[in-house]
């Protein structure tokens, strides 16, 4: 292994599970102010005394300001390393960090609070070499979770050598190291229900149920559902509000849908199949959310073969359905990479983890793959 991989990974890991355990101590829902600001505040002292800490505009309103270190030095190539704050998970049901055998289980500890303890680490190891690099730029959102609006750092790193995205990490079916090359499109889209409210028990024929017209409607979506398809696409109705009274037709309401698929294309495909109206219910649609997919599978293929070399272990690319901020950057710079971050499972749920092992074994991955790209080898 390559000698500044592996004693900064062992460095990382000696401090990861301390790191992990005050980031996840840390509330932090996403467009929550207060624990945005709370893990902004721990992350500038985590990072390198060398670094620059800047807070700048948010890509959604009324969050807090995001947070970019940069590290300048006398090299040539300019790195991205990118991961967000904010987690799925409300006040009311944060978990502190508490170890379950070879778990570290804790509220956003995979996503992506690991990540970041292992993105802060690499940010130390980096500032002891800086004849490496021209710059490199350590940007951590609190908006990843829900935004909707256009994501204002692709355009403020453009022209930069490569991304590499600290979201969770996995194995290749062999068993090698997996970082992710391949992300589906991802969309929010929102089924407004206009009907006809009226009174459920003396005149229920005179109202135009919206409830009943919205779940006509995620039927529809649903039966768009074709992973097995050409686009691979999941379309998967989430939440649906409707009426305001037991006694009353509901005369409005509202339809969220998930929908994942290759090209963006294929989820504008499931608002053209909603029609407009449905038993005299008139249906609006709109996309909430449109992300693009990300498509680096060839453009790294070089880089991971280097990559591999420096970590002594097969390093290879992998597809993930789940969005990441890492596919706004792919759009414009080829080199992306994502799931640098440590091994885990249930992201978004109440038993969601790390494996403690996982921290120092992909500390190594990430900073092999950070030297292959620093050094452009690809």
């Amino acid at each position: 292994m390559d000698p500044w991989v592996q004693q900064g990974a062992a460095e990382i890991a000696r401090r990861a599970v301390r790191e992990l355990e005050a980031l996840v101590a840390v509330s932090s829902p996403s467009g929550d102010v207060h624990g945005a600001e709370e893990c902004a505040a721990l992350c500038a002292v985590l990072v390198p005394d060398e670094a620059q800490v800047e807070r700048v505009p948010c890509s959604s309103a009324g969050h807090a300001p995001d947070v970019v270190a940069r590290l300048r030095g006398s090299g040539d190539r300019r790195v991205v390393l990118l991961g967000h704050i904010d987690t799925v998970i409300p006040h009311a049901n944060h978990k502190p960090l508490a170890r379950d055998g070879d778990k570290l289980v804790g509220s956003g500890a995979v996503d992506m609070k690991g990540g970041v303890v292992l993105a802060l680490g690499a940010m130390r190891a980096l500032a002891r070499v800086p004849e490496r690099y021209a710059e490199v730029a350590l940007v951590l959102v609190g908006d990843e979770e829900w935004r909707t609006a256009p994501f204002v750092h692709a355009a403020r790193f453009a022209g930069w050598d490569a991304c590499l995205c600290f979201e969770a990490g996995e194995r290749m079916q062999d068993g090698g190291e997996g970082v992710v090359v391949r992300r589906k499109a991802a969309g929010t889209i929102r089924i407004t229900a206009r009907g006809r409210a009226a009174h459920s028990g003396s005149a229920p024929d005179r109202g135009r149920n919206a409830l009943l017209a919205l779940a006509s409607a995620a039927q529809i979506v649903a039966r768009c559902h074709d992973p097995g398809g050409p686009h691979r696409l999941t379309a998967v109705p989430t939440v649906i509000r409707s009426g305001d009274a037991f006694n009353v037709v509901p005369g409005r309401g509202e339809l969220t849908c998930d929908i994942r698929a290759d090209v963006t294309e294929a989820i504008l495909g499931v608002l053209d199949a909603l029609p407009a109206e449905i038993e005299g219910v008139a249906l609006a649609t709109e996309p909430v959310r449109l992300w693009p997919g990300m498509d680096a599978a060839a453009a790294t293929a070089g880089l991971l073969e280097s990559a591999s070399a420096l970590l002594g272990r097969e390093v290879g690319g992998v597809a993930r359905g789940g969005a990441s901020d890492a596919s706004h950057f792919a759009e414009g710079m080829p080199i992306t990479v994502d799931g640098l971050g440590p091994r885990g499972g249930a992201a978004h749920n109440p038993e969601e983890y790390v494996l403690a092992d996982s921290l120092h074994e992909r500390a190594e991955v990430a900073l092999a793959v950070i030297a292959a790209a620093l050094d452009g080898r690809y």
